[in-house]
């Protein structure tokens, strides 16, 4: 197997997220972790492996370094596309893009005049149960696609600093139901409709933001897609996906660290919480996502979650906070 070494950008949560992974894949060598704060790199490192560095043009010249992952704040992504994209390095990195279409253009515009192999982190398509329910639709186990639908509802709301810097729940949040969505579907919306409210945290609508949130998606086909997201949920992380066709009904179930189902006189079913978030919850999509951007690299052909991809479920996001903020149909700025 063709080896790729790479460069870690980032020392926050998301790097204790990939840092892992990376060590795990049999093609994959984690040759650098950088931060412009040394200290952090070398923390990081010394979990992970990899030299730590805190010079960006430094990281980009080592020979040793074949392509970067980018799990830095979203506000820096462009930055350091930018910069990997000009030093001729293949480029995985998290989403979103940007929080701004118009900083998105940018980025797009600088990756045409320096092409390489660019993927986007929209991790939940390589979910295996999520993964095996598109094919499903794509082979047509279901007839023609009428109604997709998906429940996001986190165990907690996130700390006020985080949701300050988010973009907006649906820029945070929605945006991961959407391209799940849209990839499942096959195509993008002409129109959406979204509410939100904020019931569980008075800070966050103080802030203009929601905690609770309905989006309904109209696809050119006369499909419809409704997305449910909620900041708090009492049982733990609720993730749910629901496809329903001329000929059938495809779901994904939420996962248990117990998966026992129990009758009695005075329960049902488990007793268990659900995965408690994200990280519990797609650990194994974080480990197929960079084995599909190995792949892609490695063998010379484009990796999917492309950043058209990456642009036009932040077009969708912006406009669905449009809608809320509004209470009118929107058109996504494709």
């Amino acid at each position: 197997m063709t080896k790729l070494g790479i460069a870690l950008m980032g020392t926050g949560r998301m790097a204790h997220v990939y840092g892992p992974k990376i060590n795990a894949h049999p093609g994959l060598t984690l040759e650098v972790v950088f931060n412009p704060r040394i200290a952090s790199a070398q923390k990081v490192s010394q979990e992970y492996g990899g030299r730590p560095m805190d010079d960006l043009d430094r990281v980009l010249a080592d020979p040793a370094v074949d392509a970067v992952v980018i799990a830095t704040p979203t506000n820096t992504h462009v930055e350091y596309i930018i910069a990997a994209a000009k030093a001729g390095k293949p480029i995985y990195c998290e989403k979103p893009l940007d929080q701004t279409l118009e900083r998105v253009d940018q980025c797009l515009t600088m990756l045409d005049a320096h092409p390489v192999p660019f993927m986007l982190g929209f991790n939940r398509r390589f979910d295996p149960d999520n993964s095996a329910l598109q094919q499903a639709v794509a082979a047509g186990e279901i007839g023609r696609l009428n109604m997709l639908m998906s429940t996001s509802r986190e165990p907690s709301p996130p700390p006020m600093e985080y949701v300050r810097a988010s973009g907006g729940y649906f820029v945070d949040a929605t945006i991961h139901d959407i391209d799940l969505m849209c990839w499942i579907a096959g195509e993008r919306p002409i129109e959406v409709f979204s509410h939100g409210s904020c019931v569980f945290n008075p800070e966050i609508g103080a802030e203009g933001d929601f905690d609770l949130t309905m989006t309904q998606m109209k696809m050119p086909s006369g499909a419809i897609i409704h997305i449910n997201n909620s900041r708090q949920c009492a049982y733990g992380f609720d993730q749910r996906v629901e496809a329903f066709g001329t000929d059938g009904l495809l779901q994904t179930v939420n996962h248990r660290d117990d998966p026992l189902m129990r009758w009695s006189a005075t329960h049902t079913e488990a007793r268990t919480p659900l995965k408690h978030f994200f990280l519990e919850r797609y650990d194994a999509s974080f480990y197929h996502a960079l084995d599909e951007f190995h792949g892609a690299v490695t063998q010379g052909r484009a990796p999917s979650a492309s950043q058209s991809d990456g642009r036009a479920a932040l077009a969708i996001a912006l406009a669905c906070a449009g809608s809320a903020k509004t209470g009118k149909a929107v058109a996504p700025d494709y």
